[in-house]
């Protein structure tokens, strides 16, 4: 273990006992060396050279009313947060709080095809990945630009010819899609941990330079910008998937502003989506519903496709849902609802649209649903959702039934959820490489604690499963 008096770990003591924090780990169920192992997933998650990993005497000398200093704080915050599914300031842990560098407002000016390779050599190079701004996911980071951005951003003149410079065709725009259309065939078969570092050089190689290049008009420059954009999404989207908090944040932000000069609203509400995905999955709820509202504004929402706009309203009914607007979030169900009823072949869909059909839409009502409290409610989509998704989506597929053997358990039915679970386990051994499909087994064992001591056969030999698994891919 590292020395934690580096920046993330130095003290300065106080007088009296946290009684704060002390609630705050009682809440989240927490010993200390399950917080421990939280705060320290961070750390790693976060790859910061200045933030040291600790140890369960930390946790009881921040009990017993030692100051973490530098970024600790956060970083506490940040595992309670996810865990509780809720934010959790510094204050509410009884901490000061710290103003990191990382934390400083999104910059949206300047040129994106620059801050596309600038943040692909980072991402590439293992020696320059302290560089990365943010030590944490960090929902003060981001401030959305306004309407007169998007204009100017969208009315940018053409690059001029150049000699020096290849000349895009649609060719070129078509090949970029298709490259991305496999991508995120991978990443649904397989999970994010698979092969995104490829898709990351390819972004930052060759489609880099045609985004450099001349265009014959202004329609292919911007169908490029809108493939390059797309392609820059489904990393944020991988890097997500395989708890890479930090990159996914940063590369969500790139794809909204390479969103712009292709000036396509469905796209740009597209990545808010995902980005109000991420931050309600991390428990930052009211960010989450800020951006899933951006995401359903204007032009973003009405000129979207109908299977679109259900994949938009559904997660705005999750950000109702999880800060407690429950009429609200049945209200935009429903109409998410009625937008995928529109959808049919005779519509063509963005080829991004491939993934989400009934079984998602089941998925993502189910999450609202529990975060709204209806667990009968969440059991029946999540088991909709699970009987009626293809094969060719097993990473979510394994998800949701994660997700569904915690419904049950919260409903009381343990067996049932075992049952759920060891499905998930078969689905999960096939190959998948996701945080998010592991983190259902952390989960699940952690759910099944308080009835080991009923003796369920079922129950131990899951456990026994869960523990293996984690210990292979660990």
């Amino acid at each position: 273990m590292v020395n934690a008096h580096l920046e993330c770990g130095g003290h300065a003591m106080t007088r009296t006992r946290n009684e704060r924090l002390a609630t705050l780990l009682a809440e989240a169920g927490w010993s200390r060396a399950q917080a421990t192992a939280a705060y320290n997933r961070v750390v790693r998650e976060a790859q910061h050279t200045d933030c040291a990993t600790i140890g369960r005497s930390h946790v009881s000398m921040w009990v017993g009313g030692t100051m973490p200093s530098g970024m600790a704080p956060l970083i506490l915050c940040q595992a309670l947060s996810r865990h509780l599914r809720r934010e959790i300031t510094p204050d509410e842990l009884g901490f000061a709080v710290p103003r990191p560098a990382g934390q400083r407002p999104a910059r949206w000016d300047g040129n994106p095809v620059t801050a596309l390779t600038e943040l692909g050599r980072t991402d590439l190079d293992a020696n320059r990945r302290d560089l990365l701004a943010g030590a944490v996911y960090s929902a003060v980071s981001l401030a959305l630009p306004d309407a007169a951005w998007w204009r100017a951003k969208a009315e940018e003149p053409t690059t001029p010819h150049s000699r020096r410079q290849r000349c895009v065709h649609r060719e070129d725009v078509l090949a970029v899609r298709q490259l991305t259309t496999a991508f995120s065939n991978i990443d649904q078969l397989r999970g994010g941990g698979h092969g995104r570092k490829a898709l990351v050089q390819y972004l930052n190689s060759d489609v880099a330079a045609l985004l450099r290049g001349t265009f014959p008009n202004e329609q292919v420059k911007r169908d490029m910008f809108a493939a390059a954009s797309e392609l820059a999404y489904l990393s944020g989207w991988m890097a997500f998937d395989n708890n890479e908090q930090v990159l996914a944040q940063k590369y969500f932000h790139l794809a909204l502003r390479l969103a712009a000069p292709a000036a396509a609203p469905p796209l740009a509400g597209h990545i808010l989506r995902a980005m109000a995905h991420q931050a309600v999955d991390l428990g930052f709820y009211k960010l989450s519903l800020e951006l899933s509202a951006a995401s359903v504004e204007g032009q973003r929402y009405r000129s979207a496709t109908p299977r679109e706009r259900a994949l938009l309203g559904v997660v705005h009914a999750r950000g109702l849902a999880a800060t407690g607007q429950g009429q609200a979030a049945a209200k935009a169900l429903l109409r998410a609802e009625d937008d995928l009823l529109a959808a049919g072949d005779a519509i063509e869909e963005p080829s991004r649209m491939f993934f989400f059909t009934e079984a998602s839409l089941a998925h993502e009502t189910a999450c609202a649903l529990r975060d709204s409290g209806d667990h009968q409610g969440a059991i029946r989509e999540f088991r909709r959702s699970a009987q009626t998704r293809g094969t060719a989506f097993r990473r979510t597929h394994a998800v949701t039934l994660g997700y569904l053997g915690a419904a049950q358990i919260a409903a009381g039915h343990v067996e049932g959820a075992c049952a759920t679970w060891g499905k998930a386990l078969d689905a999960m051994e096939e190959g998948i490489h996701s945080s998010r499909a592991r983190k259902t087994i952390v989960d699940m064992r952690n759910l099944l604690s308080p009835f080991r001591r009923r003796r369920i056969p079922l129950l131990a030999e899951l456990d026994a499963r869960g523990a293996s698994y984690l210990a292979h891919v660990d």
